[in-house]
């Protein structure tokens, strides 16, 4: 990125590989979206073609977690979930668990938000009641209870479970529209936790559908609450059209299904991943946008 000139509007546009260019081996990285829905996908590829490795990942897994275990690039997975929605299975990820390839700790959804948001107003830990009762605190050690200072139910102090900080070094997510400044907004209905990713994250990164010129993205929509990120929880934003593919970004595109199932076939395949990732992971995302249209 080059350096705006004194009094120019700020401009913090990236490449997906200058992106990847700040993140480092043994980082942990936050990666946004839900499942099949909203991955920064080009991104991802990007990571897929560098030499970066030993991540420690935190995500609400899909193709993203599934695509970088089939990669080896994963040592430590902090996760609630990880599918593809309307295919239940990730089959990459499930293949690198059931191999004991990676050291995974696995949240309860709540915890891994209370995690976030914990690690984004920079706080220790945040109580909680999910979890009590579960297996959840036999088999994570770092999962502790406190005792509230308050009365609770019954006049009593309640015992809750104390979710530790989940602080990222860096997070990446992807929006509908975003300035240069690196302000963004999400058009679906559901943010699902790509505000905490970003606020827990000690650099922040977006991809978008739409880049918005001509000055701040507020002033271009006329309508400041549908500015879901802030300029300032954003250290670089990259033009990235059709960049969640092959998962969703609502309301512009539906997942791609029929890429997802050919990604599925490929796992029960003699060197399925290979395959895959030589006509759909190492080539420029230019070629690979080209690709998708083609097919």
């Amino acid at each position: 990125m080059t350096a705006a000139p004194a009094g120019s509007p700020i401009d913090k546009t990236l490449t997906e590989e200058e992106i990847v260019d700040r993140l480092r081996d043994g980082m942990t990285l936050g990666i946004g979206g839900w499942g099949s829905r909203r991955k920064p996908m080009s991104v991802v590829r990007a990571i897929l073609r560098s030499d970066l490795r030993d991540l420690t990942l935190v995500s609400c897994g899909g193709p993203d977690v599934g695509m970088l275990c089939a990669a080896g690039r994963v040592r430590t997975l902090v996760f609630a979930f990880v599918t593809l929605d309307v295919i239940p299975l990730e089959p990459y990820f499930r293949r690198a668990r059931e191999a004991g390839e990676l050291h995974t700790r696995e949240l309860d959804e709540g915890m891994l938000l209370l995690g976030l948001q914990a690690a984004a107003w920079r706080l220790p830990f945040l109580p909680t009641r999910a979890g009590l009762g579960s297996d959840l605190l036999a088999l994570d050690p770092d999962l502790r209870t406190v005792t509230s200072p308050y009365p609770g139910p019954g006049g009593r102090p309640e015992e809750l479970v104390a979710v530790p900080a989940i602080p990222l070094d860096a997070a990446v997510v992807h929006v509908n529209r975003a300035d240069r400044a690196g302000n963004g907004q999400i058009l679906d209905d559901d943010p699902f936790f790509d505000q905490l990713f970003l606020g827990a994250a000690g650099q922040g990164y977006l991809t978008c559908e739409e880049l918005v010129d001509g000055g701040p993205l507020a002033a271009a929509d006329g309508d400041f609450r549908s500015l879901d990120v802030g300029r300032h929880l954003v250290a670089g934003v990259a033009h990235a059209p059709g960049g969640s593919h092959p998962t969703a970004c609502a309301p512009d595109r539906a997942r791609d299904l029929p890429f997802l199932e050919a990604y599925v076939r490929s796992a029960a395949e003699p060197d399925g991943w290979e395959r895959f990732r030589a006509e759909w992971v190492d080539v420029p995302e230019a070629e690979y946008r080209a690709r998708v249209a083609a097919r």
